[in-house]
């Protein structure tokens, strides 16, 4: 039999394998005890290799941490310049066309209509040539019918003249009233052969109308006539330039209207040509237009060119040169109701400087005042302000 004292004070030993299976008593079964293991405690090895994971992240972190120095405030990357005195143009550029220096439109001196039409477009004519006629048979009757009525008054006045002489050469033997009338009588007929031969002229002057005469000579740039075509004074038939003549016609905004003056030299690029053709103001208007507020301009070529009437002119207008000037990129500069201020670099700070500047519509912006030789002055003023740490990197030099 089992001792149940033995067994109360050794419960492990009812679980072990080699325990002694449970008694019974009576009836009853008593269970074996089971007792659980005891704890596995982790090996030694395991635990270091978890500190050395743990230093290496810290390195790595410190590591980040020194490099990128999250608490070092980092300035505005900016482009700088120095300022440095140097020759400076001030160039106005504008559009024109080509033009002929003489234009000529041509209109008839008389209603009617076209019988011929003798030139077209292109065509070279004299001064005086023939361009067209009208239907002047209605002019050559009138003129005709003058003839008429000078020829009639030539005869009335050949007779007077006869009676003039045979009463002069009667002498005492004729009445002076006779002598006295016959006088008259002749002197009649001069004048009134005179009005004739002046109605005569003129009809040969109005017949004369009914031909369109070159009025220049050059070449015929338009033509807007057609044989059966009804005219009238208004009617514009040709346009006839001389092309060895050449200008270039533009327009001036009137806020640079005083600055325009007749000599200004200029340089002429026609479109599609890489050719620059040297040229000076020839014509300013007396007065801007009203509607379109451009100041009307004419640049002569100061060496003749061939180029088609109407083509598109590039011209800069030299309006002033300086030997020596301080000029920065327009960028640099902000303009505001106080006025202009640009920003100098100074010891990694943007330093805000009040500038008197020459506005002009160009790339670079002349400096009149508030900058001198040897100022590092910031290229361009987006985002800077008064006071703001930035890093400086040189600006790229002009070709």
């Amino acid at each position: 039999m089992v001792d149940k004292a033995k067994t109360r004070a050794d419960p492990s030993a009812a679980a072990r394998p080699d325990a002694p299976l449970p008694a019974k008593i009576g009836q009853l079964t008593v269970p074996a005890v089971q007792v659980p293991p005891p704890p596995v405690t982790p090996a030694p090895q395991k635990r270091s290799r978890w500190i050395w994971a743990g230093l290496a992240a810290l390195v790595v972190v410190a590591t980040g941490l020194w490099y990128f120095e999250p608490w070092v405030t980092k300035g505005l990357p900016v482009t700088v310049e120095t300022v440095a005195p140097a020759p400076l143009m001030r160039v106005l550029a504008v559009n024109g066309r080509i033009a002929p220096l003489h234009l000529v439109d041509v209109k008839p001196s008389a209603g009617g209509e076209l019988t011929d039409v003798l030139v077209g477009e292109g065509a070279a004519v004299a001064k005086g040539e023939v361009l067209a006629r009208l239907d002047a048979s209605g002019q050559q009757a009138i003129v005709r019918q003058a003839m008429a009525g000078l020829d009639a008054g030539l005869v009335g006045l050949s007779q007077a003249d006869a009676d003039l002489v045979r009463a002069e050469a009667l002498g005492q033997n004729v009445a002076r009233t006779a002598l006295a009338e016959a006088r008259t009588t002749q002197q009649t007929a001069t004048q009134e052969v005179m009005r004739l031969k002046a109605v005569f002229d003129q009809t040969q002057i109005d017949l004369e109308k009914f031909t369109v005469l070159a009025p220049v000579a050059g070449t015929v740039l338009t033509r807007n006539a057609e044989v059966g075509q009804s005219v009238d004074l208004a009617t514009p038939l040709f346009s006839v330039a001389d092309l060895g003549r050449l200008v270039v016609e533009t327009d001036v905004d009137e806020g640079y209207a005083a600055l325009i003056t007749p000599g200004l030299v200029a340089v002429l690029q026609l479109k599609g040509d890489t050719t620059k053709h040297d040229g000076s103001v020839s014509f300013v208007a007396a007065q801007v237009d009203a509607a379109t507020g451009g100041l009307a301009v004419k640049i002569a070529f100061d060496d003749p060119v061939v180029a088609p009437v109407g083509l598109t002119v590039t011209a800069n207008i030299i309006v002033d040169r300086l030997d020596a000037a301080i000029a920065v990129p327009r960028a640099a500069v902000v303009v505001d109701a106080a006025g202009a201020i640009v920003f100098v670099a100074v010891a990694g700070v943007a330093v805000e400087r009040t500038v008197s500047i020459v506005d002009w519509p160009a790339d670079r912006v002349q400096i009149t005042q508030g900058l001198g030789a040897g100022d590092v002055v910031i290229t361009d003023a987006t985002g800077v302000s008064d006071g703001l740490a930035i890093i400086v990197s040189p600006a790229v030099p002009e070709s």
